[in-house]
């Protein structure tokens, strides 16, 4: 078996060293799921993947990350699409910079990987709506993820998008594309939403299988599952792939139940960490267990994808959540470091190591050098300089009216925060409630802090007194809409019932103000203070307001760095425009992110929105190692 099992990988790495898979050869080579295995050109192939997503990384950084795979002894790179972050608006496509798929894919050939695509349309990845565009909500009668005419039609038009932008990319057209995903993890999706027939999922299911083939992908399709949900998640005729599966016994019932009584057999995802959420403890897992598992595979002929192999962050407005009935939501952290065998910042870990060292037993080849990590920075001082107050820049801007709270969707926003006020000519006093908050807000009276509202945390209501002649100000976070489950087709965000004041409706004179910070906000637009000439008095007025921090600082070197955000509240940061995530004083991460190709030489900026603000701030700095292992759920 091992002398057969050698010889596989022998094989399959000399092919792809010689190849080059470049996606622009003339030789095209033939991949095929046959006789029980992989096959490529007629010989047997096993497949050793690791997941990344080229979303989640800059494109400065692909080619290291893909040779960081191929130096771990892995001949196959997987990726999910994003449809969101393709069709940001409707009709309106984007495969550029950071989203370049086609450049992503010719980059892994270079490298000589091969590639699997997981274009879903559903894609889970705790990103945010599980790859849905957000504007999908909008499309009168639709229905997501069932055999619903108008969604289909739109899952159609994505697909055929995608094809026209890597189709020349299939190993059939001489390109690294070896397989290609049907849906996503569709049965535990069946088994949540019992109030659909199994039947009806199977034909949704199968039409995404046939929308694939129509426009073009034909090389191996395969569906991806828990094997122990199999049943609602497989698609005849096509090779299903188990997640998470560590009994390689269950693994083969499973797929040969389903798969005419063989193989191939693959786990098309071993998780070596796991995901993590603000306010929960980060997830470590054992690289001894993982290495482990990975020689059981090895020596079983089981083809594996490390998901994540590398995670990389969720930069600006793109982590997701999952929920559950403790919490309604759990909105997942700006890292998705997933403790990785390559961390965030690309480095090395022990799980790498483990890795590497249990694949280099097996194939009988000189893997390639692990490539240097990227240099690392520290910044000590950031002196914050400017200050602006976002209530009443933002109460100067032009509203949206109605009688009732609208949601983001209904005021054509997909992210960021939205601020909903409500005159008050009367008194009233009470509780206040907000059981459609989606997800987090600080209510205010006249620009004065009266609490917070957490979907998160299950908590709804406060105590209010508006008094004669009073604005009630609720400033609302969109979180990250829900990746996973059947609470997926409950995703509008804002305020989404009616909010009352001791069970009574506030009906009526509703103004909501617009603030999707999807770029870096522009303090020339604000009510601005200057932080070093004003007052303390001034300066004070502001504390526990939502407000801009503004600031500069020079550059002679560049590199990767973690900005130190253990000191402040909630809120987002832009450096140099980049929206580098979203930081929350609960834990467990407490720095961001920055890569070195985001900074320059010179002058940098730094603009910091903080929502709670209950310590003033003048300066920020960074650290050259990432925190993300501390809670501060009481504090």
């Amino acid at each position: 078996m091992l002398q057969v099992l050698n010889r596989k990988f022998i094989l399959s790495l000399a092919i792809l060293c010689l190849m080059g898979l470049t996606g622009n050869a003339q030789s095209k080579y033939l991949f095929e799921v046959k006789d029980g295995s992989f096959m490529l050109d007629h010989k047997p192939i096993q497949i050793l993947s690791g997941e990344m997503h080229y979303a989640r990384i800059p494109h400065q950084y692909w080619h290291h990350r893909l040779k960081m795979l191929k130096a771990m002894g892995l001949n196959t790179v997987a990726t999910y699409v994003f449809w969101n972050a393709h069709e940001t608006e409707q009709g309106k496509w984007n495969f550029e910079g950071d989203k370049n798929l086609l450049e992503f894919i010719k980059a892994a050939g270079e490298e000589g990987l091969f590639v699997i695509l997981r274009p879903g349309p559903y894609a889970c990845a705790e990103w945010e709506f599980g790859g849905y565009p957000w504007w999908l909500q909008n499309c009168k009668g639709i229905e997501l993820r069932r055999d619903n005419p108008v969604f289909l039609k739109y899952t159609q038009l994505y697909i055929n998008r995608l094809y026209q932008e890597v189709g020349k990319q299939l190993i059939t057209k001489g390109g690294p594309i070896i397989m290609v995903q049907v849906e996503n993890e569709f049965g535990s999706y069946v088994s949540q939403r019992k109030d659909i027939l199994i039947e009806e999922h199977r034909v949704y299911n199968s039409k995404i299988k046939d929308q694939l083939l129509s426009a073009g992908f034909d090389v191996p399709l395969f569906s991806s599952d828990g094997s122990w949900l199999f049943e609602g998640g497989t698609i005849n005729g096509i090779l299903p792939t188990a997640n998470g599966e560590g009994n390689v016994a269950n693994l083969k019932k499973a797929v040969d139940k389903y798969h005419g009584g063989k193989g191939p057999y693959m786990v098309a995802e071993f998780y070596p960490g796991w995901l993590s959420h603000w306010g929960e403890p980060f997830p470590n897992t054992s690289a001894t267990n993982i290495a482990r598992k990975t020689e059981e595979y090895l020596q079983n002929s089981i083809s594996f994808n490390l998901y994540m192999a590398h995670g990389r962050t969720n930069f600006g407005f793109t982590s997701g959540a999952n929920y559950d009935k403790t919490h309604d939501i759990q909105p997942d952290l700006t890292s998705y470091d997933y403790d990785a065998p390559i961390s965030e910042a690309g480095w090395v870990t022990p799980k790498y190591d483990s890795i590497r060292n249990v694949i280099s037993k097996y194939i009988h080849l000189k893997l390639p050098p692990v490539p240097a990590p990227i240099p690392v920075i520290e910044i000590p001082v950031v002196k914050l300089t400017q200050v602006g107050d976002v209530l009443s820049s933002a109460e100067k801007m032009t509203p949206v009216n109605s009688d009732i709270p609208l949601t983001f969707e209904q005021l054509n926003q997909g992210y960021g925060y939205v601020l909903y006020t409500r005159h008050f000519n009367q008194p009233i006093s009470g509780t206040l409630e907000v059981s459609g908050l989606r997800d987090y807000a600080i209510v205010y009276v006249n620009g004065e802090k009266i609490g917070e509202l957490n979907r998160n945390a299950k908590h709804y209501t406060l105590d209010i007194d508006i008094p004669f002649n009073a604005t009630l100000e609720i400033l609302v976070e969109n979180m990250g809409r829900i990746n996973y489950g059947a609470e997926i087709v409950h995703n509008t965000k804002g305020i989404t019932s009616p909010v009352k004041i001791n069970d009574m409706e506030i009906v009526g004179d509703w103004a909501m103000y617009k603030l999707p910070m999807d770029k870096c906000p522009d303090l020339n637009q604000y009510t601005k203070t200057d932080v070093y000439e004003n007052s303390t008095a001034k300066i004070q007025s502001l504390k526990e307001k939502p407000i801009v921090y503004e600031g500069s600082f020079l550059l002679n070197e560049v590199g990767d760095t973690f900005i130190d955000m253990s000191k402040w509240g909630k809120g987002i940061v832009f450096v140099n425009g980049n929206n580098i995530g979203r930081y929350w004083k609960v834990g467990p991460q407490q720095t961001l992110f920055i890569p070195g190709v985001w900074l320059k030489k010179g002058e940098n900026k730094i603009s910091i929105f903080e929502q709670i603000n209950d310590v003033f701030q003048t300066e920020v700095r960074t650290v050259k190692s990432p925190v993300l292992n501390t809670l501060k759920i009481n504090n």
